[in-house]
């Protein structure tokens, strides 16, 4: 099964190497991963996404959760959650695939960011069904000179949210 997991991590050296290695000195691979400071410099947000049974990822998650960066875990797969990810497309364009290529953008509500005498680059953003389907439709028109993707961002949707928990102390 896939697994999206948050994490809230300190912002250090080190902290994304420790939780990668957690995941894959298990033997899971990581198809996608993305981390970026939050609104608070010193938490960063770890977005990952894993395949593997619910009791194996649960056991993976507790072990992260002991990790000393790792300041808040969930699995957002059981949840009801928002994702998205962003993909960028270069595209080898003649003059009679330009119009294709125009048309396939606009039916994926994506856009088209830099063109050249023969070449296009687009971006597009939605869940990976989305963008696996706008690559696919894609590149049925035009060869990819290069693609990327961001990997996952997700949220849970509603007002419950991933936070450093409160210092019970401090209460």
């Amino acid at each position: 099964m896939r697994h999206i997991i948050a994490i809230l991590l300190q912002n250090e050296a080190g902290a994304l190497s420790r939780v990668a290695g957690m995941f894959s000195s298990r033997g899971y691979n990581i198809d996608s991963l993305s981390v970026a400071p939050t609104h608070d410099p010193a938490v960063s947000r770890l977005t990952l996404v894993t395949s593997g049974s619910d009791a194996v990822i649960h056991q993976i998650i507790q072990q992260t959760r002991k990790l000393v960066d790792v300041v808040e875990i969930t699995d957002l797969s059981a949840r009801d959650h928002i994702e998205y990810e962003l993909v960028l497309l270069k595209v080898a364009v003649s003059d009679a695939q330009a119009r294709a290529v125009v048309d396939c953008v606009r039916r994926h509500h994506g856009e088209i960011l830099d063109e050249t005498d023969d070449t296009r680059t687009v971006q597009n953003t939605g869940t990976v069904a989305e963008n696996d389907a706008f690559v696919t439709d894609l590149t049925a028109i035009a060869p990819v000179i290069e693609l990327v993707r961001s990997g996952v961002a997700a949220l849970e949707r509603g007002p419950a949210a991933l936070a450093v928990p409160a210092d019970p102390i401090l209460e």
